[in-house]
């Protein structure tokens, strides 16, 4: 008898899902929410009443602020918006001091995002330390004196490990350095505490159930009081600056990462979203899709297919992944026979969220197995 849930935790009817479709790429995309179709009416009826829709607009910005706080256990006052993690994670990188020698740390497997705004700039006086194995004990291992940031993703979007925040907190603590976390592939099915990095950022459109254009930035203000970002615009700003001869005054609190307006479809959409997940115990989406990550890990294990995700429960996240050649070519015959997986960077992605059961994994199971064995009739054929 197989462990994972039988029946979906979030009812399949609350999203945009074909009844012959399997949807298994939380990962890349989530479903389309139904009920955002009234948060984006709300947003074009507010969008169209003049200076009394602004008003609206502002407390929909204050209102998401409060979902994500509550949902990371943080001070609302400590959320704030930027278009995606790429751009939060520079303007970190930017606001910093650097000094000739200094290092900032990081994975060799590292999502791009993170590691893109440090290695494109041939000029910048700091060097980028790679540790030598993508775990969280390589990383804390390559630390040094000179280590000045630390980034990491709490869940790898490349195999889905889980990575020990705890311990990579305590390497940073022991010289100085700021902790910066992406919480992207994690944050909408695992409880987060987001107080354990200096800075953290989470895009929208994967488990969080929103859309692009807007991604959550977090500041903790009582790990580092002083920060101070390299540039501004006209919302980061307090005040209206009507003379800018006296300079400008920032925010005094995490909206100082967001310069211009925020995308205000998207955070209508992101409301909706954090309302909906918020219904239910984060605890309960974790086991749900843990129990389905699980038994499809298990299953692979009895056909002999190997997988680069954990089997340890409590060292993976929502995703299963295999890293193979023929990667491309089983997902195209499983998206053929209506399974919706994931494949990029040389390895085939299944992503469970609320609204996946034991039957997805049933289906996962069957068309994996039925895509492997005709990719190698082909290839026999060939050879013959």
């Amino acid at each position: 008898m197989r462990s994972s849930p039988l029946t979906p935790l979030f009812d399949p009817r609350d999203f945009y899902l074909p009844a012959e479709l399997t949807h298994v790429c939380a990962a890349g995309e989530t479903a389309f929410l139904r009920r955002h179709d009234d948060a984006i009416k709300r947003y074009i009826a507010d969008k169209s009443a003049g200076p009394r829709g602004r008003v609206s607009l502002e407390s929909v910005v204050e209102h998401t602020r409060g979902q994500v706080a509550r949902m990371w256990g943080v001070g609302a006052e400590d959320i704030g918006w930027v278009s995606n993690v790429a751009e939060g994670i520079s303007m970190v990188l930017e606001s910093i001091d650097w000094r000739d020698g200094d290092e900032v740390c990081v994975m060799p497997s590292e999502y791009p995002s993170l590691v893109a705004p440090l290695m494109a700039d041939p000029k910048a006086r700091f060097k980028v330390r790679f540790s030598t194995a993508a775990s969280s004990q390589s990383l804390t291992e390559s630390v040094t004196p000179n280590t000045r940031a630390i980034l990491v993703s709490y869940v790898s979007y490349l195999n889905g490990e889980r990575y020990d925040l705890d311990l990579i907190r305590q390497a940073a603590d022991a010289v100085g350095a700021l902790l910066v976390v992406d919480f992207t592939q994690a944050s909408g099915y695992m409880p987060i505490t987001a107080s354990i990095a200096d800075f953290a950022f989470c895009s929208s459109y994967k488990w969080m159930l929103g859309v692009t254009g807007v991604a959550t930035a977090y500041w903790n203000r009582a790990r580092q009081p002083d920060w101070f970002p390299a540039s501004a615009g006209w919302y980061s700003l307090a005040g209206d600056a009507t003379d800018l001869r006296k300079g400008i005054e920032l925010r005094g609190d995490a909206m100082r990462f967001t310069r211009g307006n925020p995308a205000h479809m998207s955070l209508y959409i992101l409301s909706s979203a954090l309302a909906y997940l918020l219904s239910f115990d984060p605890s309960d989406v974790l086991s749900h899709v843990q129990l389905l990550t699980s038994d499809l890990l298990e299953r692979l294990k009895e056909h002999g297919i190997e997988s680069s995700t954990p089997g340890d429960a409590t060292r993976h996240g929502a995703s299963v992944c295999l890293s193979r050649p023929d990667a491309k070519e089983i997902q195209i015959r499983m998206n053929d026979q209506g399974v919706l997986a994931w494949n990029g960077r040389g390895r085939l992605r299944v992503s469970f969220h609320g609204y996946n059961c034991r039957q997805d994994v049933d289906r996962v199971e069957s068309t994996l197995l039925e895509a492997i064995r005709q990719i190698g009739s082909v290839n026999l054929t060939a050879q013959a």
